[in-house]
């Protein structure tokens, strides 16, 4: 227990307020084995943005990138430049065939669990709640739009740029907003 609050201690001193709550009995072995799990992802997501990978970065590098994160990526998927994945969670991120992500988005799998928040709480030892992110095939993102934990986008659904999804959006419909809330039903074709 003594190793326990000597490794707290070391990580607040250099300014990692790692919360026992959430990490549990943790050493500074596993401290370390955390922090480089997948020692790519930082290097991958940099890779994401890389100009010379331009005029295939869209539909084959940054889909081909992302499976190597973790995430479970379908045929024909389109992702922006300037995205930012859940690089720790990666692996709750399901981006169906053909499914579009824009530019600037970004997709969060893990916040802040604040059930049980209350004045004089720590901010830094609450837990987190991870949820997996789902885009069905054929749905887009708009470009600088924010997808939260939990969150599923339909099939065929379209999300508005800069919006915030919060809620699931349900199949063959239009949201916008901040929150996203759905505008429009999309029409079969007659």
């Amino acid at each position: 227990m003594a190793n326990l609050s000597l490794t707290f201690r070391i990580l607040r001193k250099i300014g990692l307020n790692y919360s026992e709550e959430e990490y549990g009995q943790v050493g500074p072995i596993t401290v370390l084995k955390k922090a480089f799990a997948n020692p790519y992802h930082a290097l991958l997501q940099s890779m994401m943005d890389w100009v010379i990978f331009a005029p295939l970065a869209a539909r084959k590098i940054r889909p081909w990138l992302l499976r190597r994160m973790g995430a479970n990526v379908g045929k024909d998927v389109f992702i922006g430049d300037h995205c930012k994945f859940d690089l720790n969670h990666s692996d709750l991120i399901t981006l169906e065939d053909h499914a579009h992500v824009a530019s600037g988005t970004r997709l969060l799998c893990h916040q802040r669990d604040l059930s049980g928040y209350h004045v004089g709480d720590d901010y830094a030892k609450l837990g987190y709640r991870l949820a997996p992110v789902i885009l069905k095939k054929g749905s887009l993102v708009g470009m600088e739009s924010m997808v939260m934990p939990g969150v599923t986008i339909g099939e065929g659904a379209i999300v508005g740029a800069g919006s915030l999804i919060s809620k699931d959006i349900p199949d063959w419909t239009i949201a916008v907003g901040r929150p996203a809330k759905v505008v429009k039903n999309i029409p079969q074709k007659e």
